[in-house]
């Protein structure tokens, strides 16, 4: 892709071609190991014997019965067709799409384990300059996807995918969508509660990247402080979260907010903690990082681009790792690389994976 905007949404009747797909017999993998399952898909460890090499193989669940007769999924042939575009050091690799029925099996790069795994190991000692190599791969991923037009629309540490040598993915684009057609509304009910952008909380239904960007400075705070800034369980209890960190909202951080289609009043007096209080440690232009992407005003936001060229990663110190020095989590240290296993499929949206090789005929 080079920025030009792409057609995914398919042909009028909703048969949508794929380019080039590549229709593989299904014994041409072997399945290894069930990884997970998610709401829409489960999700395996198999072996490509033809290319010798470990995939993760993720199974698409068919949606109405009239497209389960037809051997469509529209959501499905949108993310593959997006996905077909993507190439990036950042971004999972399609490498097969295998077609049997009504059933569709994506196969993508095996990758050792989420950053949600890295944050949650208590045994790891995450240095700034950690965080910053993390936080830089994920913003190359993303501000490619911007250049390209595509929103994720479900950045999470779950959906960041990491290997033994540190290479940072962008994974699960279930939820991805192309932008920039001004008359095309979108669903606010996307991105996991607490990596979603204040104006999806408040319903609205034209958006751009702007919510992309506001994940990752979750995302990053995340890994900064070890636990999720915003953990709201409702989206009031999110909303005031944010406010307890923001201040409430207002016509001067982001005019025309009560204008959105779920409008919520805070009082002006609600107790305020800032950046600057609850990352005490934190260098200033980490901060500033912070707070230019965690802003109520969705127009105010930086891009993906604008952060990169920020201080924070590319002047000031410590720098960024290398991916190869970034820390290992605890129970993958042990393991031979024939045992290493994908994060758990709670990330990826699939069902079960149907194969017909010659020693695993079905797996379900």
């Amino acid at each position: 892709m080079d920025g030009s905007k792409m057609d995914y949404s398919g042909n009028n009747d909703g048969t949508s071609t794929i380019r080039e797909i590549s229709h593989s017999t299904s014994d041409r993998y072997e399945i290894i190991s069930y990884l997970g399952e998610g709401q829409f898909a489960l999700v395996y460890k198999a072996r490509d014997k033809k290319e010798n090499q470990v995939v993760a193989m993720k199974k698409i669940k068919m949606g109405s019965r009239d497209e389960a007769k037809l051997g469509l999924n529209r959501s499905a042939i949108r993310e593959i067709k997006i996905m077909q575009e993507l190439h990036h050091s950042n971004i999972i690799t399609l490498l097969d799409v295998i077609t049997i029925g009504a059933n569709v099996t994506l196969v993508l790069d095996f990758m050792d384990f989420e950053l949600d795994t890295v944050i949650r190991d208590t045994s790891l000692v995450l240095t700034l300059a950690n965080v910053k190599a993390y936080s830089v791969m994920t913003l190359r991923g993303v501000a490619y996807l911007h250049r390209n037009w595509i929103l994720h629309r479900d950045l999470k540490p779950d959906n960041l995918l990491l290997s033994m040598k540190g290479q940072l993915k962008i994974t699960d684009f279930g939820l991805a969508k192309p932008f920039g057609t001004p008359t095309r509304p979108f669903t606010s009910q996307v991105v996991t509660r607490w990596y979603r952008a204040p104006e999806l909380i408040l319903g609205a239904y034209r958006y751009g990247p702007a919510v992309d960007v506001w994940a990752v400075g979750c995302i990053v705070a995340e890994l900064l402080q070890r636990a999720p800034l915003f953990p709201g369980d409702s989206d009031m209890d999110q909303f005031v979260k944010i406010a307890q960190v923001l201040g409430a909202p207002n016509e001067t951080n982001w005019k025309n907010h009560k204008s959105l289609p779920s409008p919520i009043t805070l009082k002006d007096s609600l107790e305020q903690v800032p950046f600057e209080q609850i990352f005490r440690a934190v260098p200033a232009d980490m901060i500033n990082f912070l707070q230019r992407t965690l802003m109520y005003d969705p127009l105010k936001r930086c891009s993906c681009e604008e952060a990169l060229r920020m201080p924070v990663f590319t002047t000031s110190t410590p720098h960024p790792s290398h991916p190869s020095s970034l820390p290992i989590p605890k129970k993958f240290k042990t393991k031979a690389p024939s045992d290493r296993s994908m994060a758990p499929g709670k990330r990826i949206k699939t069902e079960h994976v149907e194969v017909s090789s010659t020693k695993t005929s079905r797996v379900r």
